[in-house]
C-alpha cells in the first residue's frame, strides 16, 4: 500500500539558487508530520511546491498514488489539501464569515448565473454554505465575530480564522504554515490541543512547519529537518532530536 503523499526528489531552483533540493519523504495517511529548520532552509518553498504555487523545478509529488506534480492551486484544493501561510492571506476588509464563506464556495454545485439570478438551489446553498462557515467559526473559537473584518482581528486571532478558512476546504490533508508565530506559552500549548483535536475530528492528515522546536516535537508523529534546501533527518521526535546533524544545524543554536 502507498503512503498518503510522497515528495520524490523535489528540487525548486530559483536561477542560481536550489531553495529545494533533491527532497524525498512520505507521509502516511493519518500522521501528523513535522517540518523544522533554521531561517532560509527552504521548508514554505516546500510547503509552495506541494501546493501548486511554485511549480517544482525537478521531481515528483504524489498524492493518494496518483502524481499531482505541477497541479495548479485549484486543482490542489479541490483534491482535499488545504494549507495556511506564513504570511498571512486574509481578506482584509471582508468579515471573518465572508473569508470562511469563499472557502466553501469549492463545494457548492450552484453555477455563476444561477446564483446571480437568486434562482434554485443557489439561496439554499447559500444558507448551508453561512451555516457551515459559522460552524467552523466555533470550531476557531470566533463564533461570536462574524461580522468584523479580519483586518481588524488580532494576529493570533488572524491565524485562527485562517485555520478555519482552511477547514472549510474540506481537506483530507492540512498544511500549517508556522501556525504558532507570534503566540505565548499559553496560546501555544492551546494551539497544539487544538491541532491534535481537529485532527481527530476531521480524520486529518498534518503538515506543521514550525519554529517553535518544543511543539513539534510534542505534536508530531515523525520530524523532517531541512538545512539550506537539503533533508538532513527523518525520524521520530527524540531521533531527531538526538541526530548531531540536526543539533549542529538547528536545534543547537
Amino acid at each position: 500500500m502507498s503512503a498518503f503523499l510522497q515528495a520524490q526528489h523535489l528540487t525548486r531552483r530559483f536561477g542560481g539558487l536550489v531553495a529545494v533540493n533533491d527532497v524525498s519523504f512520505e507521509v502516511e495517511r493519518g500522521e501528523i508530520f513535522g517540518l523544522i529548520g533554521p531561517n532560509g532552509a527552504g521548508k514554505t518553498t516546500l510547503f509552495n511546491v506541494m501546493t501548486g504555487l511554485a511549480p517544482p523545478s525537478a521531481g515528483a509529488l504524489i498524492f493518494e498514488g496518483k502524481s499531482i506534480t505541477g497541479f495548479a492551486p485549484h486543482r490542489v484544493a479541490a483534491l482535499g489539501i488545504a494549507r495556511t501561510f506564513q504570511n498571512i492571506r486574509l481578506f482584509g476588509n471582508l468579515s471573518a464569515l465572508q473569508n470562511v464563506m469563499i472557502a466553501e464556495h469549492i463545494h457548492t454545485r450552484s453555477g455563476l448565473i444561477t446564483g446571480i439570478l437568486g434562482l434554485p438551489p443557489a439561496p439554499a446553498e447559500e444558507r448551508r454554505t453561512r451555516e457551515r462557515a459559522r460552524e467552523m467559526l466555533h470550531l476557531v473559537g470566533l463564533e461570536t465575530r462574524g461580522e468584523e473584518k479580519a483586518k481588524n482581528f488580532s494576529y493570533g486571532d488572524q491565524r485562527r480564522l485562517e485555520i478555519a478558512r482552511a477547514l472549510a476546504l474540506r481537506p483530507r490533508l492540512l498544511l500549517l504554515d508556522e501556525p504558532a508565530a507570534g503566540m505565548n506559552p499559553n496560546e501555544r500549548n492551546a494551539l497544539s490541543d487544538f491541532i491534535r483535536r481537529i485532527h481527530d475530528q476531521f480524520k486529518l492528515t498534518v503538515l506543521v512547519i514550525e519554529h517553535h522546536v518544543p511543539l513539534v516535537m510534542g505534536l508530531c508523529d515523525r520530524v523532517a529537518v531541512l538545512n539550506f534546501g537539503q533533508l538532513i533527518a527523518l525520524g521520530a521526535p527524540a531521533q531527531v532530536q538526538n541526530n548531531p546533524a540536526v543539533i549542529e544545524a538547528y536545534l543547537g543554536n
